[in-house]
């Protein structure tokens, strides 16, 4: 979409009063502090030389940021993270400051060198966040953070952007940081890109780690959309990027807003913002939680195909009808557990006797080691008899140490093929008595390598039951109400 259309058709939506207010970190700070919304904390605002001359650097903590009230692109911000022993502070590129420096940075940001249209600007200084612990797969330099584009009160694209080595900590894509699409609907990631003032590449990996960034979960995803279209709203903002991230004691904290975002976004996603703003232009959007509700139904089902595609591996929901293939051809389907934080699988002891397993357990039981006081114990113990007893009943693959609320106990494995969501597999669960638990079977993470685990994600046999339900609890209301 071209910089002029985007101007004509959605930039100039955007009202005077409502562009004054992103323009202005300070009133939008305001504006959203008022209405409940999280923003970094303020430690001090300078708003002139004299102030510079007088303020007192040594009452600054350890970490803080220092940056332009009108600033743009990302220019002029200082990240400091730690103060050293020689008094000096230490920025996130390993550059050491001392008080001179940092008010000399200061006067820069008077002066507008960072401002829109180089005026004379004012300094914040604002305390750091710290980085939510789950978000540090994506980053081991810097802070994440998320921009998300609200058009009429409705999240159209978002994309994650990652600070780098090269871009010094700051998440940034013109200065080296990483843009990492987003799909709106289920909040996985999808593309990642480089970008440079000359071109743009895409990867599968982040440079400075090597870990994978695509097909991956979002932490706090609902309540980011969810902070993201509130700050638009209660701004009054028609189109607008909100950068969030999230803080491990704040969650989701507003870090700005943008009353023209870039188009950068939208080479992360791979995707024209045009054709998702022409989707919902001229919608009557009253509320937060219809435009979260609208932009869910218009862009859902654009992702688990491509992240199939992208990543071969399917999305599942915490909850998946499984088809097992038990001893001479039984065949079953179950519903099941998926649950990422188990490292093994487990079924219940009453269906693997179902499935054709019965002489593996009555040997198992006939050997009564499945209850020990130690771990020290239970692992002389499996020492002792794992391979007599694998060889006197081959559908025990192993034996293993469980310890749980009941106390510790030795549990036996089977070999047993499965389906899920049409790929078949060989798992190893253990067998254990689940009859007082929802679901006869769990999947465990040693077999979930293929999935992406996404918790809204239901079942479509889970959404019939769910439709049953309803209508069977309607028609017994209607009965009721008909008798009286």
């Amino acid at each position: 979409m071209g910089m002029n259309a985007r101007s004509i058709f959605y930039l100039r939506e955007n009202k005077k009063s409502a562009r004054k207010i992103a323009d202005n970190k300070i009133l939008s700070k305001r504006r959203l502090v008022e209405n409940g919304i999280s923003a970094a904390d303020p430690i001090a605002v300078i708003t002139n030389r004299s102030e510079v001359q007088e303020f007192d650097w040594n009452t600054l903590p350890a970490s803080f940021v220092i940056k332009p009230n009108r600033g743009m692109g990302g220019e002029g911000i200082m990240i400091v993270f730690n103060r050293l022993k020689n008094g000096n502070w230490i920025t996130v590129n390993k550059q050491q400051l001392t008080a001179e420096d940092l008010a000399l940075h200061v006067l820069n940001i008077l002066d507008g060198n960072f401002s829109l249209l180089n005026s004379p600007d004012v300094a914040l200084i604002e305390s750091r966040l710290s980085i939510e612990p789950l978000f540090k797969r994506f980053s081991s330099f810097g802070i994440p953070d998320i921009r998300v584009i609200v058009y009429n009160n409705v999240p159209v694209m978002a994309m994650l952007r990652v600070p780098t080595v090269k871009s010094r900590g700051k998440a940034n894509l013109m200065q080296g940081g990483l843009g990492i699409g987003i799909d709106i609907a289920s909040g996985f990631t999808t593309h990642v890109v480089t970008k440079s003032w000359l071109y743009e590449k895409e990867i599968d990996r982040h440079p400075d780690t090597n870990l994978p960034l695509r097909g991956i979960k979002v932490p706090y995803w609902e309540e980011i959309l969810k902070t993201a279209v509130l700050a638009a709203f209660v701004t009054r903002l028609r189109y607008t990027g909100v950068d969030i991230s999230v803080d491990k004691k704040k969650g989701p904290v507003v870090l700005e807003l943008n009353a023209r975002p870039g188009l950068g976004i939208q080479v992360a996603n791979m995707l024209p913002l045009r054709e998702r703003l022409q989707r919902i232009r001229g919608l009557k959007v009253e509320t937060p939680e219809r435009g979260i509700a609208i932009a869910k139904d218009l862009f859902s089902g654009q992702f688990e195909a491509a992240v199939a595609n992208i990543t071969g591996r399917q999305v599942i929901g915490l909850v998946e009808v499984v088809t097992l293939h038990g001893t001479e051809e039984k065949i079953k389907k179950v519903r099941a557990k998926i649950d990422t934080g188990a490292d093994d699988s487990s079924i219940d002891i009453a269906l693997a006797r179902e499935m054709g397993y019965g002489e593996a357990i009555d040997y198992f039981q006939s050997q009564q080691i499945s209850e020990v006081s130690t771990d020290e114990e239970a692992k002389m113990m499996i020492s002792t008899v794992e391979k007599k007893m694998k060889t006197a009943c081959p559908s025990i693959t192993r034996l293993s140490i469980v310890s749980s609320s009941h106390g510790i106990s030795i549990r036996p494995h089977i070999k047993m093929h499965i389906t899920l969501v049409g790929h078949k597999m060989i798992i190893e669960p253990n067998i254990y008595d689940r009859s007082q638990l929802t679901y006869p079977l769990l999947i465990g993470r040693r077999n979930l390598s293929h999935f992406l685990i996404d918790p809204a994600k239901a079942t479509i046999k889970q959404q019939l039951l769910d439709k049953k339900r309803v209508e069977r609890d309607a028609e017994r209301a209607a009965r009721a109400s008909g008798i009286k």
